[in-house]
């Protein structure tokens, strides 16, 4: 199966004219990168750490997956005061489960050897933020040093998602599959996706929609492990988060904009113990 050639995707019209959307561009790129990618010679395959906050071994409270990135399309620059492998220490000394890396360049100035840097810092599970259309993306995460993948429905046909699900598995990592609508999380429920990243930012628009993403997060049906991606800014906002049943909200430009981040990290860490996620009906 040729996983690297992204499922076709409907072009934006804005007043009659084609516009190419961000992801579009990013795909494009992701395609010449997987041609370098394939000849680098990997590291054996780490031991990682297991995802103990989605199976609830971490105790019954919100999860915080924090975010390592030095740039967003939608922010711009953010705070390189601290490294990776510095960040991810003060990460895990806050209160985070987990730590998301980006390991896209172009767009977000990440690399797979970020992954590398904050393992250095953390005993906590990293999750590889990837634009990831290929096996290949999915060997490279597992080599330096990730416990789960992320896959984007949008960027793949139902095949591709459904084969690059088992391969992660097959790999040991956990595939964290990223939604926007519904529809979308059919499409990965189909898939066989456990574990479901919401979106409340439009990946091809970057508008923000919270209400949809709430919407999504719970009609997921019971035995559904769910996230809470993007637009988590201050610390009352995870109320609404575990309201909706997401066992645990990445927090990312928020604290990315911090030159140091352990003091706000603590306030959404003291508001996330205080809450537990509401339980689906079946």
């Amino acid at each position: 199966m040729d996983s690297a050639k992204p499922r076709p995707r409907q072009a934006l019209s804005i007043n009659g004219a084609i516009k190419v959307s961000l992801l579009d561009k990013i795909l494009t790129t992701k395609r010449a990168e997987i041609v370098e990618l394939e000849r680098r010679i990997l590291p054996e395959f780490p031991e990682v750490p297991p995802l103990e906050f989605l199976s609830g071994s971490a105790g019954d409270t919100l999860g915080l997956i924090c975010e390592i990135k030095f740039r967003s399309p939608s922010a711009g620059p953010l705070s390189t005061t601290m490294t990776s492998e510095e960040r991810a220490r003060v990460y895990e000394e806050s209160g985070a489960s987990m730590i998301s890396v980006l390991c896209d360049g172009q767009y977000f100035d990440g690399s797979y050897e970020e992954l590398v840097r904050a393992r250095q810092g953390t005993t906590l599970p990293l999750l590889a933020k990837e634009f990831i259309i290929s096996h290949v993306q999915l060997r490279a995460a597992r080599a330096y040093g990730a416990s789960a993948a992320l896959l984007i429905v949008r960027c793949l046909d139902d095949g591709q998602l459904k084969h690059l699900i088992s391969t992660a598995e097959d790999l040991g990592l956990t595939p964290i599959v990223e939604v926007v609508t519904e529809v979308e999380a059919q499409r990965a429920l189909d898939a066989g996706a456990k574990v479901v990243g919401v979106n409340a930012r439009d990946l091809d628009t970057l508008e923000m929609d919270e209400a949809r993403a709430h919407r999504v997060i719970e009609q997921l049906p019971a035995g559904t492990i769910s996230l809470y991606f993007s637009g988590v800014k201050v610390p009352s906002d995870l109320e609404k988060v575990a309201e909706s049943g997401a066992k645990g909200a990445l927090i990312g430009e928020t604290l990315m904009k911090q030159e140091n981040p352990g003091p706000l990290l603590a306030q959404f860490r003291t508001a996330a113990r205080r809450l537990q996620p509401t339980a689906r009906g079946v």
